[in-house]
C-alpha cells in the first residue's frame, strides 16, 4: 500500500447543480454494483447518468448487462498494451462519452497516473472493507480470517495508491458468529448498492472539501 500524501485542505467541489452528471462506470466482471448505480440514477436518487461501461475484458458480464439497458459500452483489452497506452485509451473512450465522472465497479486493477490525473478527484471506488483496513483483493476474506466483529463497505475518492484515497461514506456490517466468508461478503455488498448511490448523490449535490484522508460536506 502506498503512502498517500497530505496536501492539507483543498478546494470545494461543487454544490447542488441543474442537470444530470455524466458517469462512466468501469468495470471487470459482473457488474452488480454498476447496476445498483444505473437503478439508482434511474429512480431518480442520483442526479447522474451513466453514459459509458468500460471494461478491460471483452466477455465481462458487466457489459451485457449494460447493452441491456440501452447504455454504450466498450472494451479496452490489456492484452497488447502497455498500462500507458491502455489508460490513454480509457481517457479518450471517457471523454468521447462526454463523461466528467468514473466509477469502479469491481475494476480489478489498479489506476495509473493517466487515469487518475486525467479525473482528479472525481473517480470513485467501492471497497469492500472499512478503509483502512484490509486493503486490496479479497478484503470480506480477510476481515473474517483475521476475526473481526465489525466489517463494511467505504465508498472512496482514487488518488495513485491501493484503496488510500479520501473517504466519502462507510456501512459498518457485523460479523455474525455462524458466518462464512461467503455470507459476510453477501451482507457487505448488499450495502455496497446502497452506500455507493449515497456516497455519489452527496458528492453532486452537496458543496465538499477533502480534508487528508476524508471528505467533508459542509
Amino acid at each position: 500500500m502506498r503512502p498517500h500524501s497530505d496536501p492539507g485542505p483543498r478546494t470545494p467541489g461543487p454544490g447542488p447543480r441543474s442537470g444530470r452528471a455524466k458517469i462512466a462506470v468501469l468495470l471487470s466482471g459482473r457488474g452488480s454494483n454498476f447496476v445498483a448505480l444505473a437503478e439508482a440514477c434511474a429512480r431518480g436518487e442520483v442526479p447522474a447518468e451513466i453514459v459509458l461501461v468500460l471494461s478491460d475484458k471483452p466477455d465481462a458480464p458487466g457489459l451485457e448487462r449494460a447493452r441491456e439497458r440501452g447504455i454504450p459500452t466498450r472494451a479496452i483489452p490489456r492484452k497488447g498494451l502497455g498500462r500507458e497506452e491502455q489508460e490513454r485509451q480509457m481517457v479518450a473512450a471517457i471523454r468521447e462519452a462526454g463523461a466528467s465522472w468514473v466509477c469502479l465497479a469491481g475494476y480489478m486493477r489498479i489506476l495509473g497516473p493517466e487515469l487518475v490525473s486525467a479525473f482528479p478527484e472525481r473517480i470513485l471506488n467501492i471497497h469492500p472493507a472499512l478503509l483502512p483496513a484490509f486493503p486490496g483483493l479479497e478484503a470480506q476474506h480477510q476481515a473474517f480470517e483475521y476475526g473481526v466483529k465489525v466489517s463494511g463497505c467505504t465508498v472512496h475518492l482514487v488518488d495513485a495508491g491501493c484503496d488510500t484515497g479520501p473517504i466519502v461514506v462507510q456501512r459498518a456490517v457485523p460479523v455474525l458468529d455462524d458466518d462464512t466468508p461467503e455470507t459476510l461478503a453477501a451482507r457487505i455488498l448488499e450495502q455496497e448498492h446502497r452506500a455507493y448511490a449515497e456516497a455519489l448523490r452527496l458528492l453532486l449535490t452537496r458543496p465538499w472539501r477533502v480534508e487528508g484522508r476524508r471528505v467533508v460536506f459542509s
